[in-house]
């Protein structure tokens, strides 16, 4: 007796309802894309006075809290904003009074260089051995230099942490060589170009800041418009300096000083230690600031190029957070 096959509709069905079980197999076993980790970073400038070494001084606080952060791994980055010694220091006096306070922060340490007070072209030239552990008493070296070896004071450089682009300048070249300045312009244009192609969010580190209030020692670095050009052309999130001794945040703001929703936002954090300096004017484009606080700014990068920001007062009153949102 010859057995009835299957009629081909049921065969089509089976086929079809096995094909949907296998599809939800695959889709149940297949795991979700893992999230890109933030950016943490912590940064301040002015940090050490003049023979200090005190852990109780202001520098000493700030040297200690940071240095926590880089022990139990709570940050990626310290960026260090220049004047790190005072006041003409030599490799001597980072060994013996900058080490004993922030020597813990080599690890995750980027650093640029300032004028005069760690780096006059034959004056005092040695901030660039000390980070690459070439001064007497002290082998240890910053994070860069481990990553890139020796950098030259006023040697730009650039570093990515995850989507995010930072590049390092030094300010002292627009004080003692303002042609070697213009032609870190042509550099700062190709970085920011390359890192813009490539996806990246952008942020620029210097030293003396552009967009500040004046106080009775400094005003804004005016030459340096060449450099906010740049910095506007590709639209860079953020900008880090110090300089001033005390704590100011802009608004989003573009290279003709307007507040606008794609401008950079500009923190000037040089409250590491040395003594603190009123305001002496009140640009319309600093929405925080404030001179009786030393501290260190807390940075939470995220992969859409959000940021959220908080400045930790180790002694003082005054503070400073919140959050921008991503690019549209």
């Amino acid at each position: 007796m010859q057995s009835a096959l299957p009629h081909p509709r049921f065969i089509r069905s089976v086929a079809t309802a096995a094909a949907a079980l296998l599809a939800l197999s695959v889709a149940g076993c297949t795991k979700a894309p893992e999230p890109v980790p933030d950016v943490r970073i912590a940064a301040v400038g002015d940090m050490n006075g003049v023979r200090t070494y005190e852990p109780d001084s202001a520098s000493g606080l700030n040297g200690a809290a940071i240095t926590r952060l880089v022990e139990n791994n709570e940050i990626d980055a310290f960026l260090g904003l220049g004047d790190f010694q005072y006041d003409t220091p030599s490799c001597d006096d980072y060994v013996k009074y900058w080490t004993r306070l922030w020597g813990g922060t080599m690890p995750k340490l980027y650093w640029v260089s300032a004028p005069n007070h760690d780096w006059q072209p034959g004056r005092n030239e040695d901030l660039d051995n000390f980070m690459n552990g070439e001064c007497p008493g002290s082998t240890a070296k910053a994070a860069i230099n481990q990553e890139r070896g020796f950098i030259e004071n006023g040697e730009p450089y650039s570093k990515d942490f995850r989507n995010w682009h930072f590049a390092f300048l030094s300010s002292a070249h627009w004080r003692y060589n303002p042609t070697k300045a213009r032609e870190l312009t042509t550099w700062l244009d190709n970085d920011l170009a390359a890192a813009q192609a490539a996806g990246k969010h952008l942020a620029v580190v210097y030293h003396e800041p552009y967009f500040t209030s004046n106080t009775d020692e400094h005003e804004r670095a005016a030459d340096h418009k060449p450099w906010i050009d740049v910095m506007w052309k590709y639209r860079v999130r953020l900008t880090l300096s110090g300089s001033q001794h005390n704590y100011e945040r802009s608004c989003p703001v573009n290279n003709a000083d307007r507040c606008v929703s794609d401008g950079m936002t500009a923190f000037q954090v040089s409250t590491g230690g040395i003594g603190l300096r009123p305001f002496t004017n009140s640009p319309t484009y600093i929405l925080k600031r404030f001179s009786d606080t030393h501290g260190f700014l807390r940075l939470t990068l995220h992969d859409d190029g959000s940021f959220d920001w908080n400045f930790v007062p180790t002694s003082g009153p005054s503070t400073d957070s919140g959050t921008r949102s991503a690019p549209k």
